[in-house]
């Protein structure tokens, strides 16, 4: 299947709309794109749920290991590894209550794309939420 991202008005309705982000393979290193991207979102008011089992804490936000043991609800399931284990966290990401999954840019998989369109998730791939933010909200 080939990936499609939603137009630009649904992009702006899902980031108007959300409220908390899971960002998965956040890093608590400053100097990491997933650190700095999430900071700008935080800061523009979203919550960050740091999805990492390598960290405890990340941007004063408690980490947790995996999608599935996140308690709070999650509008957003934004991630931060390479294509290749896009799969898996599709697969995770189907047992959570999230139906938004956004693959960073540079980051996309056909089939995690059609595993997710399937179960009804909007879904964006190689598209960076931060630069998507900027030009569609401000």
């Amino acid at each position: 299947m080939e990936i499609k991202n939603p137009s630009n008005d649904e992009i702006k309705k899902v980031l108007l709309e959300s409220k908390s982000i899971a960002v998965v393979g956040l890093s608590d290193n400053p100097a990491r794109t997933s650190y700095q991207i999430s900071k700008i979102m935080q800061d523009k008011g979203y919550k960050i749920i740091p999805v990492n089992p390598q960290v405890k804490e990340v941007l004063g936000e408690k980490a947790y290991d995996s999608l599935k043991d996140v308690p709070n609800s999650i509008d957003i399931i934004n991630v931060f590894r390479r294509s290749e284990h896009l799969p898996a966290i599709a697969e995770e990401a189907a047992t959570t209550k999230a139906t938004i999954f956004w693959a960073q840019l540079g980051v996309s998989n056909e089939e995690a794309y059609a595993y997710l369109k399937e179960r009804n998730f909007t879904v964006i791939m190689n598209n960076c939420i931060k630069v998507s933010h900027s030009m569609l909200i401000g």
